[in-house]
């Protein structure tokens, strides 16, 4: 019990490091698209076991998420609202944490090399923009810990977007 209770201490002291590092990275800077290329490309460099990480954003005139900043393979580039993990996140306004995406109902296969995905939608004054999307090749790659840093992660970028 006490080496899970020190991963998991380790991961929550990682992950702080890592949304300061956001916050220094980003300060100053006013322009979007810079500020969430960055925050994608970090994220790349500290996560581990995972295969994409980007941004989805509303496209307001059509009403769908339109592909942002990301790294990784070539991925979707419109997904309705709604529709698969990003979509659903978006209109529901709440994170999603999949163990498994094939058994999630409609779920878009942007990179077929996926098995688990956390999506944590972007809300800025009370209003849904886009969500964060990680994907990785293992299933359950995900869990609370992730979800609640990575959460705060975006709540740190969205004080600058």
């Amino acid at each position: 019990m006490f080496e899970v209770q020190s991963y998991s201490t380790d991961r929550e002291k990682n992950y702080k490091t890592v949304i300061q590092q956001l916050a220094a990275l980003l300060d100053g800077e006013t322009n979007q698209i810079a500020n969430l290329s960055n925050a994608t490309a970090l994220l790349n460099q500290f996560l581990d076991r995972i295969n994409w990480v980007g941004f989805y954003l509303l496209d307001e005139e059509k009403n769908e998420l339109v592909l942002g900043p990301f790294q990784g393979l070539p991925a979707c580039v419109r997904i309705p609202i709604g529709k698969g993990v990003c979509g659903t996140s978006f209109e529901q306004e709440e994170t999603i944490l999949v163990e498994d995406v094939l058994q999630f109902p409609g779920h878009i296969a942007c990179d077929a090399a996926s098995r688990s995905e956390i999506v944590i939608p972007l809300i800025k004054n009370n209003q849904a923009i886009g969500v964060l999307d990680i994907d990785s090749p293992e299933f359950s790659r995900f869990d609370e810990i992730d979800q609640q840093y990575l959460e705060k992660f975006v709540d740190t970028l969205l004080n600058y977007i």
